[in-house]
């Protein structure tokens, strides 16, 4: 009877799956390659007039006041785009693909794959303070589920290719195959399965083998740290609470900045050039703060800024990264959160003690990245990643934990979710093993069954079993054998007008729908559900119809009473214990 039970349940189009993520992995590469190519081309045609696809950095401009401007172009021409051809290009990608996998079945359009790259790369090149990995999340997933669109596929299969499309792309700009998958299980699968985990692991896997043929192998921001000293653990939690208080002051502004926006007396498509204004003006006192900003990062994380200059850097980035994303603008958040992060940490490095200054940049830079994102693994493993720098996985993962704890206690939401909430949809985060899985049929069903003799004419079951005696609403019919026929309720006998006919006849050839023994309550719950029934009548196993037991929707809340005592009932078990075991203690004068 247990021979079916398994750890994980079975999927025969697993590796079907699994061979069209590696086809959206392989994707991936080549489309992050267009994608900064988009941003490198803008660069140069806002900020130096050429046409060129080489890397510039939008700092060295020599524009003067003119450079406020460009982020104001950018904003009104990703605004034209966005309403007249697809406002799912708005925001930095995450949100709207949290969107299109909970409440849109995981389809994209045709518009989303092509205008977003385009888009992202007009507001990063006219100076938005974006980076690229929003974008390519999306246009990936847009990919990954075009793909899946022509193809004979569920909304969970499309949601599986969806996701792993947008984490090959991620894998493709970063190349972070481990943390891309990571944020698919903290932020975007909503599930632990082989079913999804599997073919996302092997898209990132294929977009990272890819990724040597058009970017340069290696991690972005090579790092070396030291030996850390026991005053570290201090300087962890600190780093991680203050990261965590900034990852809440930025998402808080950020969320007021967007009822700003929302009560301005002008079409959204006017917000982009609006919020450009600010950024432009940032800009102009901060000109590193525009753009994508990797160089910035790398000085960062190397020590090559001075506190002063890292302070002005990081409060001119946080502002207008705050009202550029408020605007509903396009383009990514982890580069600039990776960017105030470490510009805190290089404030911090003078007076943290127990590692070198170049250790707190990276540890704020990913707990800053960990309260913000709600993501605590994916944040360690990015910036692990990123580096290479296994000597600081302690202190990032410590800090990222704290970073994420005071998030968690203090937000109610983060950037990823309150922009799906202002559009009505609330979404929980927390998952685990749903109470439906961890019990079986076997284990809720009632096995003293009360059945119906199929040679019982219509009349007698009538009067029998349905009359002011009646104790259930359905009854198992079955034969001299116990063998199920189906199930017998008030209104089909009811409809019949022969009642000297047997309820047999009431029957035909096709099997009688049932439930075994060995089926987890989910897939019952399920069935039930699918035909809506209230009962089901259980049986010995697959291909016989011996009845067993039956099993009935009431039946089905035993495992969440199981759920329910573990979450809330409080014991103490080792005092309870002791002192039960010292009444039971004989004295000596009983011996």
């Amino acid at each position: 009877m247990h021979s079916l039970k398994r750890d994980f349940a079975a999927n025969s189009g697993l590796l079907n799956i699994a061979m069209l993520a590696a086809v959206v992995g392989a994707l991936g590469t080549p489309t992050a390659w267009v994608l900064l190519k988009l941003i490198y081309f803008f660069t140069n045609l806002f900020f130096y007039q050429t046409f060129s696809f080489a890397l510039r950095s939008p700092a060295n401009n020599h524009l003067g006041l003119w450079v406020i401007a460009m982020p104001v172009i950018g904003g009104l021409i990703v605004g034209v785009m966005a309403r007249f051809g697809s406002d799912k290009i708005r925001g930095h990608g995450i949100p709207e693909a949290i969107e299109a996998i909970l409440f849109g079945k995981s389809r994209m359009s045709p518009k989303v794959a092509v205008l977003k790259p385009i888009s992202s790369g007009i507001v990063i090149g006219s100076g938005g303070p974006f980076g690229a990995e929003g974008p390519i999340i999306m246009t990936g997933g847009a990919i990954g589920s075009l793909i899946a669109q022509h193809f004979k596929l569920t909304a969970a299969e499309r949601k599986t290719l969806l996701v792993a499309g947008a984490g090959a792309g991620m894998t493709a700009i970063f190349g972070t195959p481990v943390a891309a998958v990571l944020l698919a299980v903290e932020l975007l699968l909503f599930e632990w399965r082989p079913r999804s985990l599997l073919p996302v692991i092997v898209a990132c896997s294929v977009a990272d083998f890819t990724r040597v043929f058009v970017f340069e192998a290696g991690p972005l921001f090579p790092l070396q740290t030291g030996t850390l000293g026991i005053a570290a653990l201090g300087s962890c939690v600190i780093a991680g609470l203050l990261g965590g208080g900034l990852s809440a002051l930025m998402t808080g502004a950020l969320h007021k900045i967007e009822n700003v926006f929302e009560k301005l007396p002008v079409h959204w498509m006017w917000w982009p050039a609006i919020g450009g204004v600010l950024v432009g003006v940032g800009g102009y006192l901060q000109p590193r703060a525009l753009g994508v900003g990797y160089d910035v990062i790398a000085d960062l994380l190397n020590a090559h800024l001075a506190v002063s200059s890292a302070l002005a850097l990081l409060v001119v980035k946080a502002i207008i990264w705050s009202i550029a994303l408020g605007s509903t603008t396009s383009g990514g958040v982890l580069a600039p959160l990776l960017m105030i992060g470490a510009g805190l940490g290089t404030v911090l490095a003078p007076v943290l003690p127990g590692g070198g200054a170049h250790l707190w940049p990276l540890v704020c830079m990913a707990a800053v990245l960990a309260g913000v994102l709600g993501a605590p693994l994916t944040a360690t493993i990015f910036s692990l990643e990123l580096t290479h720098d296994v000597n600081a996985l302690l202190p990032l993962l410590l800090a990222t934990g704290i970073s994420y704890g005071l998030t968690v206690l203090t937000m109610k939401r983060s950037i990823m979710t309150e922009k799906i909430a202002r559009r009505g949809f609330h979404i929980y985060r927390e998952y685990g093993v749903d109470p439906l899985e961890r019990q079986y049929v076997e284990d809720v069903m009632t096995r003293e069954v009360q059945c119906v003799p199929a040679t019982l004419t219509i009349g007698q079951a009538l009067a029998e079993y349905f009359g002011a005696q009646q104790v259930h609403r359905a009854y198992p019919v079955v034969d001299g054998e116990r063998h199920v026929i189906g199930m017998l309720d008030r209104a089909t006998l009811l409809k019949q007008q022969n009642h000297e006919a047997t309820v047999r006849t009431l029957y035909g050839a096709n099997p009688p729908l049932v439930a075994l023994p060995d089926e987890t309550c989910r897939q019952v719950a399920a069935r039930l559900a699918t035909h809506t029934l209230e009962r089901l009548p259980v049986v010995e196993r697959a291909g016989s119809t011996r009845l067993i037991g039956i099993v009935a929707r009431s039946d089905l809340i035993t495992p969440s009473r199981t759920w329910i005592d573990e979450e809330q009932k409080r014991e103490r078990l080792i005092g309870h214990a002791a002192m039960r075991w010292r009444r039971r203690k004989p004295t000596e004068k009983s011996v």
